[in-house]
């Protein structure tokens, strides 16, 4: 999915900055807008990157943002869980490897 022209660096030809807002409720900074750097896909993960505070270039997965698909969980869940039920079944596999 490709969400602006090739030279991503570069404002649109009606001259506006690409600009979005952080979603994911829990995220610190959810609801802060900021523009954008670039968009890569990394090892098949859609990730943006905007200039947080003091220039710091931060990494964020698509879906995190304005620019992303709403995800079903975090629509459902409203806040109230922290986890999906994969997440918990990885960590219940990464700590039976601890012991």
């Amino acid at each position: 999915m490709k969400y602006w022209p090739l030279s991503s660096t570069a404002p649109d030809s009606n001259g506006a900055a690409r600009r979005l807002r952080i979603t994911h409720p829990f995220h610190p900074l959810c609801g802060r807008e900021f523009e954008i750097v670039t968009y890569r896909m990394n090892w098949g993960d859609e990730r943006v990157y905007v200039r947080a505070q003091d220039d710091e270039l931060l990494s964020l997965p698509i879906t995190w943002t304005t620019l992303g698909e709403s995800s079903p969980f975090v629509e459902i869940a409203a806040g109230r869980s922290l986890f999906r039920f994969e997440e918990l079944l990885e960590l219940s596999q990464l700590l039976a490897q601890l012991k």
